[in-house]
């Protein structure tokens, strides 16, 4: 873990001096740039002091890089196609077990001729358009505003049923990093 790099991160970001920190923890200033430098690790109750003087949860020093806030900014998504319908898929962001994706189908669009079933759980918000969701013997023609969600190992298919290009906002839950087919 890269404790000192994010306490340093933290403090250099809110204009702390490595002393002004020694000072409220009570803590020696070469002590203090060792855990910075992660030359040593600090105890639990090292770093609640230090968390407590940065103002900043003691978890937030415990995430990994990956576990923090992802940003993914409108241009720099990154977009592919599915089915044979090519369903445009902006993905908007993701962590180990959840994935957010927009889906924009045109009108007439489905996510495959038959339903299709995988691992995991899909919550769904209509943005845009009017579609069908059917799920094993359930159905429901959603329009914007409209949410819905499922468990996606019962077999499922959406279609676009209006005459406008349709936006589905979808997260995907899974227990494993898999892939996983959309909606």
């Amino acid at each position: 873990m890269d404790i000192g790099s994010t306490i340093r991160a933290i403090r250099k970001r809110k204009n702390i001096t490595i002393a002004q920190i020694c000072e409220q923890t009570g803590l020696s200033q070469g002590f203090m740039s060792q855990v910075e430098t992660n030359k040593t690790s600090p105890s639990i109750a090292t770093l609640e002091s230090i968390a407590e003087a940065l103002k900043v949860p003691l978890a937030y020093l415990l995430l990994k890089k990956e576990e923090r806030m992802q940003i993914i900014r409108a241009g720099e998504r990154t977009l592919s196609t599915s089915g044979p319908e090519r369903l445009k898929v902006s993905h908007l962001g993701r962590t180990k077990n959840m994935r957010m994706v927009l889906v924009e189908l045109p009108p007439g669009a489905s996510t495959g001729d038959a339903p299709h079933a995988h691992e995991g759980e899909e919550t769904h918000l209509v943005m845009k358009g009017r579609i069908l969701a059917e799920q094993g013997e359930d159905s429901a023609v959603l329009e914007e505003g409209d949410t819905f969600s499922w468990n996606a190992c019962t077999p499922h298919k959406v279609k676009n049923i209006g005459d406008d290009t349709a936006l589905v906002l979808v997260a995907v839950y899974t227990e494993e990093q898999t892939d996983w087919r959309l909606m």
